[in-house]
């Protein structure tokens, strides 16, 4: 079934311990569409520049990704600039140039329209609205955000979650979003705006997913390097919508798996800059890597008690 995403699609220079790099590809909608790929047919929606490099377009493609929703405009492509210290778990953003993704106005191609699964990336929740304006009958809509769109556009946030199954938020975003401090209250807080499901990354300490009726945890991988952590919330976005989207199906244990198959992706992404993990990712080490999961999680039932 296919799967739209709307987002950006960027030129990332990052600095970490472990390196540097300058103009590497990055953006929302790049890191999940990639992800994504690797189980399901994508559909793009960004915008990109006169400098954008054609190489980057053809990985795209190469990936079997649908860019008939990528436009190139005049001026120069959106650019972010970040640095990590040894917590990995948050970038300071040392410049951030909009260029044409200032202007950005998401207009779906007609074929895109029909899309059962959409996934709207970290971008103003207008835009969002307006995606949602030209989407016809969605199965499951999700969307990512952040502590600026929470701060700045609150009420138009407020309306987009209305129409919305599904929040990928980290602790900090859903504690500011909810006002509450316990991340159980808070995700309840949120089911009451909108979203039946939300889906809280945390990082080094993985994911958990809230239900109405339900909670599920999902470890994080443990890793001996971490390089670049750009990107990981995406990967893990479009490693879940990606399993949904291929079972086809919204039950709990689809869920569950797509969470698990949402780490799995994120942690090959941080194990180089950029995308260069998943350039040369294969389905074996993806399955490889999701049964090492499970034996990381598995127990067996305590003994009935006696007496």
């Amino acid at each position: 079934m296919s799967l739209l995403v709307v987002g950006s699609v960027a030129l990332d220079s990052v600095e970490t311990p472990f390196g540097k790099k300058e103009e590497v590809l990055g953006g929302s909608a790049t890191f999940f569409s990639t992800a994504a790929s690797f189980f399901n047919p994508v559909q793009l929606v960004a915008v990109v520049g006169e400098d954008f490099p054609e190489a980057h377009v053809q990985f795209l493609r190469a990936r079997g990704i649908g860019l008939d929703g990528l436009t190139r405009e005049k001026g120069r492509t959106f650019r972010w600039k970040g640095k990590y210290g040894f917590q990995l778990n948050e970038a300071q953003t040392l410049d951030t140039q909009l260029n044409v993704f200032q202007s950005f106005a998401p207009k779906l191609p007609e074929s895109y329209r029909a899309a059962p699964y959409v996934f709207l990336g970290n971008i103003h929740p207008e835009l969002q609205s307006q995606v949602l304006d030209q989407v016809k009958a969605p199965r499951l809509v999700a969307a990512d955000t952040m502590n600026f769109w929470i701060q700045g556009t609150r009420e138009a946030l407020l309306k987009t979650l209305k129409r919305v199954n599904l929040l990928f938020v980290n602790d900090a975003e859903i504690r500011q979003l909810s006002g509450e401090h316990n991340i159980v209250k808070a995700a309840r807080a949120v089911h009451a705006m909108g979203p039946s499901r939300v889906v809280v990354k945390r990082g080094e300490y993985g994911a958990l997913l809230f239900e109405r009726d339900h909670i599920f945890a999902c470890p994080a991988f443990p890793l001996e390097e971490v390089f670049d952590p750009t990107g990981a919330g995406d990967t893990f976005a479009g490693g879940f919508m990606g399993t949904v989207a291929t079972a086809d199906r919204l039950d709990r244990d689809v869920i569950r798996r797509a969470m698990v198959m949402g780490s799995v992706m994120a942690s090959f992404t941080v194990e180089r800059f950029s995308l260069d993990r998943l350039r040369d990712l294969t389905q074996k080490e993806i399955h490889k890597r999701f049964s090492d999961f499970r034996q990381l999680t598995h127990f067996e039932e305590l003994a009935p008690p006696q007496g």
